[in-house]
């Protein structure tokens, strides 16, 4: 009998608990056959792909389909379908691994995630058992090709008002869809749109999902899109005028099209993520070798304390963004041991429990790569704006990051609210957490801080913890229910959770596997990020009271907030020199 899922650790739990290091995977804990899955697509990356970027940026797409195709017979487009539709049905840690390492090619990376990710992966835990049979065996080989129908012109963040629409015909032999559907990745090539549309029952419309074949009649695409970035992946608008889809096409329930793509984006973000870290070493490694050839006043640039600055920095926030990616592919490998395989609503479930977490690494992973492709264009200085340099392409790339899988304000929106709803419900006990910091922080002195190895950096997480449920206590004392309309405070404290969550796991990775440079790169990590917090923190407490009583919050936070700044500028440049020491990101 499946063990009860509750009894693992729960999605949150690093809100108000101390971790065990033993309870974060790390990239260190790979077994051989994840690194086996590493090297193989490192070098399919390497060897395939990277010599046709110019034609996939061209819009060659027989390359892209090509390439997919490779995919196909190497087995990664298979990973999360199960072994008797055609797939592998490997665990969550090795499809992040494929991702990282696709990060490298962003164009092609879309075009295999749009496919084999939120492309299959609707059919996989919400299709009928005949969809898994026609469609998964030929999506595993590339034989057919998917592609992902939420978004139109009216409704991205919002997606449950779109307005496609699908009508089910007299004689109940088919539906008829009619509306537009925008920015649908790989539309220049699929065969398959998992589509989305209100399907009417009576007066109602019912957000629903459905599978399109593009040779059914009343389907087409349009033009392709001119991007900013991506330039090599296929992006199209899908109309559907008239389009006569067979009536057993619908993707699980009707009315229940919201569990399909809410579901679906939870992996998708974490493996957004996972992608971001790939893009993030990518334009690391080429600016430290940039920097290292690149003489300027008769020295390399990279002898240089302001580009020593940068790189260390750009390897501190890839570390940790990589950090929390493996933790959360290895919580939820955990909770999917324990569950049946076969059952779909049990791996939802499962997955589900850590949505928190993968709206966390969607947003810091997003905007890691962000500041590090922007510093690694810095670093090349007037080459890094020619496209002549691959890191213009890079810098153009990583834009959408912040775009897809829902946008970072509303990802920062769903943190916090998800977060209250487990708490409302009695999931996860952090209005209990909340009213022991409120507690302690009346009472006369402050706990005692972790004694012990890296006790600092323990200190500076558990300080951080505390810090949080001061301030969320605070916010939702001062707004009760109404908090869920001060977006401006939720998202300052969305930044606190994340940082909360990004230090614990770094000091648990530091714990696990111990190294000088790494722990230079957890302290400098904690130093600034307990500098974040505070600055949040004070933002939404002035939100939420002024005169005394601000003024005594504002000194509780200080209170709880009692690390003691490290000198993060040698820090640094201990942290760059063991880089250009290796000429690479070797952490």
């Amino acid at each position: 009998m499946a063990k009860d899922i509750t009894e693992l650790k729960k999605g949150g739990s690093f809100l108000i608990e101390e971790t065990a290091k033993e309870d974060v995977f790390t990239p260190e804990d790979l077994s051989e056959e994840q690194k086996m899955i590493r090297e193989m697509t490192e070098q399919f990356v390497e060897d395939e792909v990277v010599p046709q970027q110019e034609q996939i940026e061209n819009k060659q797409w027989d390359v892209s389909k090509n390439l997919l195709r490779r995919c196909g017979e190497l087995g990664l487009l298979g990973i999360e379908v199960p072994e008797k539709y055609g797939g592998e049905n490997l665990d969550k840690v090795s499809s992040m691994i494929v991702s990282e390492k696709l990060g490298r090619v962003a164009s092609f990376a879309v075009t295999y995630g749009a496919h084999s990710g939120i492309g299959t992966l609707p059919i996989v835990y919400f299709g009928k058992e005949e969809h898994k049979r026609k469609y998964l065996p030929l999506l595993c080989k590339s034989e057919k090709i998917s592609a992902y129908a939420l978004t139109e012109a009216g409704s991205g963040s919002d997606a449950l008002s779109a307005k496609t629409t699908a009508v089910r015909s007299a004689d109940g032999s088919h539906w008829t869809l009619n509306g537009e559907k925008m920015w649908i990745t790989n539309a220049a090539f699929a065969d398959i749109f998992i589509t989305f549309a209100q399907a009417a029952q009576g007066d109602e419309k019912q957000f629903s999902c459905f599978i399109v074949e593009k040779d059914y009649p009343g389907v087409s695409t349009g033009s392709e899109e001119h991007k900013m970035g991506l330039k090599g992946s296929s992006t199209r608008t899908l109309n559907l005028d008239n389009a006569s889809i067979p009536i057993d096409n619908v993707v699980g329930e009707i009315g229940k099209g919201h569990h399909v793509a809410f579901n679906i984006l939870n992996m998708g973000r974490a493996k957004l993520a996972a992608g971001a870290v790939g893009g993030s070493k990518t334009a690391l490694n080429a600016s430290i070798a940039y920097a290292k050839q690149r003489v300027a006043f008769g020295k390399p640039i990279a002898s240089f304390g302001a580009i020593k600055q940068k790189i260390a920095e750009m390897a501190v926030r890839t570390w940790v963004a990589e950090s929390m990616v493996y933790r959360t592919a290895g919580l939820m490998d955990r909770s999917l041991e324990h569950v049946d395989m076969d059952d779909a609503k049990q791996v939802l479930k499962a997955i589900e429990e850590y949505a928190v977490e993968c709206s966390i690494l969607k947003v810091f992973a997003s905007e890691v790569l962000d500041f590090i492709v922007d510093e690694a264009v810095q670093i090349h200085g007037g080459f890094g704006y020619s496209a002549e340099y691959p890191v213009e392409r890079y810098y153009r790339d990583s834009r959408v990051n912040r775009i897809f899988e829902g946008t970072n304000e509303i990802n920062r929106l769903l943190i916090p609210g998800m977060l209250l709803k487990r708490a409302s419900t009695g999931h996860l006990p952090l209005h209990a957490a909340v009213r022991s910091v409120m507690d302690e922080v009346m009472s006369a002195g402050i706990s005692s801080d972790p004694t012990g190895p890296f006790a600092q950096e323990r200190s500076g997480v558990k300080q951080a913890r505390k810090a949080l449920l001061l301030v969320a206590g605070s916010a939702i004392q001062r707004f009760r229910d109404a908090i869920r309309d001060e977006q401006e405070v939720l998202m300052h404290i969305s930044n606190i959770v994340m940082d909360v969550y990004a230090m614990d796991t770094a000091v648990c990775r530091l714990m696990k596997n111990t190294g000088e440079v790494h722990a230079d790169v957890v302290s400098t990590f904690i130093n600034d990020a307990i500098a974040r917090i505070e600055f949040s923190g004070r933002q939404v407490l002035a939100a939420t009271g002024d005169g005394d009583t601000l003024r005594i919050q504002l000194s509780a936070l200080r209170r709880l907030l009692r690390w003691t700044p490290i000198n993060t500028v040698g820090a640094r440049r201990r942290i760059a020199e063991h880089l250009i020491d290796h000429g690479a990101y070797k952490l």
